[in-house]
C-alpha cells in the first residue's frame, strides 16, 4: 500500500471514529498532496509525498516556536497535536551516528577538501538521507566534517 493510500485510508477511519483533530490534519495533509497533483499534473510516489509531509512539518515547528515567543499556548498545543500525527507518515528517522556516517562517506566520495565544497556533499547526501533525517542537522554535520 502506498503512502498516499494509507494516508486516505487514515482518513476514512478518523471519520468513522469522529477525530475531529486528527481528521482536520490528515485532510491538510491531503490537501497539500492534491495541490501539488493539479499544479505539476502529476501522480505523486512517496518521495513526493514525504518531501510534501516534512514541508508541513517545517511550518509547524516554526508556527511553535512563534507561538511559543508570543506566549500562546492554545495555539502551540494545536500546532503541537498537528505535528504529531504528520510525523506518524514519516519514515524511520536515522541516527545521529548513522547521519554521520553517511557524511563522512560522501566526502569522501567527493572527494571534498574544505567549505567550498559543501554543496557538492549536500548534492549527494539529501538524496541519501531525504526522509530519514533533519536536513538542518545534516548540514550542521557536514559543515562541521568539512572544516575540520
Amino acid at each position: 500500500m502506498s503512502l498516499k493510500d494509507q494516508i486516505t485510508e487514515d482518513m476514512k477511519n478518523a471519520m468513522r471514529a469522529k477525530d475531529t483533530a486528527r481528521l482536520g490534519t490528515i485532510r491538510l495533509l491531503l490537501a497539500a498532496m492534491k495541490q501539488k497533483e493539479v499544479d505539476e499534473r502529476i501522480e505523486l510516489d512517496d518521495g513526493a509525498v514525504v518531501a510534501i509531509i516534512e514541508k508541513l512539518i517545517k511550518q509547524r515547528k516554526d508556527s511553535i516556536s512563534q507561538f511559543q515567543a508570543a506566549k500562546r499556548d492554545d495555539l502551540v498545543a494545536i500546532e503541537s497535536a498537528e505535528l504529531i500525527v504528520l510525523q506518524a507518515y514519516m519514515p524511520e528517522q536515522m541516527s545521529e551516528a548513522e547521519v554521520a556516517a553517511v557524511v563522512a562517506k560522501a566526502v569522501t566520495e567527493v572527494g571534498a577538501t574544505g567549505p567550498q565544497d559543501m554543496g557538492k556533499v549536500m548534492g549527494l547526501v539529501k538524496s541519501q538521507l531525504a526522509g530519514k533525517a533533519d536536513m538542518g542537522v545534516v548540514s550542521a554535520q557536514v559543515k562541521a566534517a568539512l572544516t575540520k
